[in-house]
C-alpha cells in the first residue's frame, strides 16, 4: 500500500490534540509521512515573531509525542506565519499532501472564513475534520469524524458533468 502524506493542523486546543489522536489510532499507517503544521499570526516586531514561532514549535513538539506509537512513520514539524486558513491551504498544496486533519472547535479557521467551502475547494486533498466530544470515565474521548467533500458541476457540450473532489 502506498504511503500517505498527512498534514495535521497544530493548535493549542483540545480538539486539535483529539484530531491527531484519532488519526494516529484510526488513519495513519506505518510508513506514512506526518507533517505537524502550526501557523503563527503575523507580528511586526522581530522579537514577537521569534517568540510566536518558538511557542508554535514547542507546541508541535508536544504533538509529536502523540505520534510515537507509529512504527516507521516520518514526523516533521513546519511552523509558518500568516493568516491561518490561507497558510494552511498553501502549505498543504505545496507539500502535495494526501490528507489534511483538522480539529474542529468553535474558533476553528474553517468557520472564520467568509466562504469556508470555497477555501476548502482549493485544498488539493481529502480533509478530515475531527470534533472532540466529552471525555469518558476511563480517560478516553469520543470523537466524531467529518470528511469534507465537494461536488462541482461543470457545463460542457453534453450538458452538466459532475466533477467530484474529495477534500
Amino acid at each position: 500500500m502506498e504511503s500517505q502524506r498527512v498534514v495535521v493542523v497544530v493548535e493549542d486546543v483540545g480538539a486539535a490534540r483529539a484530531a491527531l489522536q484519532w488519526a494516529v489510532r484510526n488513519f495513519i499507517r506505518a510508513g506514512d509521512c506526518i507533517t505537524l503544521l502550526h501557523v503563527c499570526p503575523p507580528a511586526r516586531s522581530r522579537r514577537r515573531r521569534r517568540s510566536l514561532r518558538l511557542g508554535g514549535f514547542q507546541l508541535a513538539l508536544a504533538f509529536r509525542e502523540l505520534c510515537n506509537g507509529i512504527a516507521e512513520a516520518k514526523v516533521e514539524i513546519v511552523v509558518r506565519e500568516g493568516e491561518v486558513g490561507e497558510t494552511v491551504v498553501a502549505t498543504v498544496n505545496q507539500l502535495a499532501a494526501t490528507t489534511l486533519v483538522v480539529g474542529l472547535h468553535d474558533k476553528s479557521f474553517l468557520y472564520r472564513s467568509t466562504s469556508p467551502y470555497e477555501r476548502m475547494r482549493r485544498v488539493g486533498c481529502r480533509v478530515l475534520g475531527i470534533r472532540q466530544h466529552a471525555t469518558t470515565r476511563d480517560g478516553s474521548f469520543n470523537a466524531e469524524l467529518t470528511q469534507i467533500e465537494t461536488i462541482n458541476l461543470h457545463s460542457g457540450r453534453n450538458g452538466f458533468q459532475k466533477a467530484k473532489s474529495q477534500l
